[in-house]
């Protein structure tokens, strides 16, 4: 047995622990704060009760608000720039997925001895980077606790730079932020994270057995809270759950990666622009049934957590599980077809070409995906 674990240092659970974001950076030497964050994030409100404490203990504070979905090359230069005009000695990732990842980029490029062409891949970042401190407002991504940042480099691709040195120092993860947070988002979130742990579980490469229990366990939390959460808004203990849920989750595909559901998943959203987290529930269903002949034994394990008591064989297990998971975003009432986002069959051969340039991803899978099955999986979530 061998493997090299990483996480993030500090991981605080604090109902409310964004309030005290200030005192944070302080007690950490912090004098000038850079937030990294989305208009979303902003116009709901949700910074408001961190920032009088930044008055109150003399942190000098700017906020760049400019993150998209999916960020492209131009975002992260900006909000570098912005980190380097305010001189910002502390920076803090508020908001999801998006915004936490391009905060880890600007933490790590914002002293210029890097430049972001250079960094994409695995191990490339050599830091040293800014202090860092990551608060995720959706239960998903888990990029809290997470070594990779996702970069929208074309109008086809995505490439993501993989480096320790973009784990923040700590993690905050307050259930408050999620409070409220619309239906749909709630559930391409928490669907996306499921995707996380199930395809850390059952990766080729890197497969460990602490990743395999926080899977586990973050499935656990996921698929019990995720309806649950959808329903009611406000139901806060079934919010922390699920807020927890996503940072296992993450800490389980940081150290044991992703594979096929999210290579299939990137075009999608770069080409289309759908939300990661739906693109992931719109391949989730096909991607499993494909790779079920690889990988029963372990989805049946799994069916075991997120739907106890399912019967027959691991292989007749797997089959259950799968057309569960595939039919899950229909039944929270997200689309359920890639034809309800917008796509048609002239887009499949596009879709699969693009697919095939993931092979960070698409190594990771346990039954290879070749060009001509990309086409057809596609075709399946049709």
């Amino acid at each position: 047995m061998q493997f090299d674990f990483h996480s993030t240092r500090s991981i605080l659970v604090e109902r409310g622990g964004a309030a005290h974001l200030a005192k944070r950076i302080q007690e950490r030497g912090g004098k000038s704060a850079l937030i990294v964050t989305d208009p979303g994030v902003l116009s709901a409100g949700l910074l408001n009760p961190s920032l009088s404490q930044f008055t109150e203990l003399g942190i000098a504070l700017t906020v760049y608000s400019e993150v998209q979905a999916d960020p492209p090359v131009v975002i992260i230069e900006q909000a570098v720039k912005a980190a380097q005009e305010c001189r910002a000695d502390f920076i803090v990732g508020f908001g999801g997925g998006s915004s936490m990842d391009v905060a880890k980029l600007v933490a790590l490029l914002a002293s210029g001895k890097e430049r972001l062409s250079d960094v994409y891949g695995v191990g490339m970042a050599k830091g040293p980077r800014l202090p860092l401190i990551l608060v995720p407002t959706t239960a998903g991504t888990g990029s809290e606790v997470t070594t990779i940042s996702i970069v929208t480099v074309s109008e086809s691709e995505k490439k993501g730079v993989v480096s320790p040195q973009l784990l923040p120092d700590v993690a905050l993860l307050d259930a408050e932020l999620t409070l409220g947070l619309p239906a749909h988002v709630t559930s391409a979130t928490g669907i996306d994270a499921m995707v996380h742990a199930i395809e850390a579980f059952t990766t080729k490469r890197l497969k460990n057995p602490v990743s395999d229990c926080l899977a586990k366990e973050a499935l656990r939390l996921l698929a019990g809270n995720l309806h649950r959460s959808v329903k009611n808004s406000g139901d806060i203990v079934a919010r922390e759950n699920m807020l927890l849920g996503a940072c296992l989750a993450g800490m389980a595909f940081t150290n044991a990666p992703v594979a096929g559901v999210h290579a299939l998943a990137y075009p999608i959203g770069a080409r289309f622009h759908v939300p990661h987290g739906l693109s992931n529930s719109l391949m989730l269903g096909p991607v499993m049934r494909f790779n079920i002949e690889a990988a029963h034994a372990m989805y049946a394990e799994l069916g075991q957590v997120i739907r106890p008591g399912l019967q027959g064989s691991t292989l007749q297990q797997a089959k259950q599980l799968a057309d569960y998971l595939g039919g899950l975003a229909g039944e929270l009432g997200l689309p359920k077809r890639l034809a309800d986002v917008g796509i048609t069959a002239a887009a499949i051969d596009q879709l699969a070409a693009d697919a095939m340039l993931q092979t960070r991803l698409l190594q990771n899978s346990p039954r290879e995906i070749t060009l001509s099955d990309a086409a057809m999986l596609y075709q399946e979530a049709l």
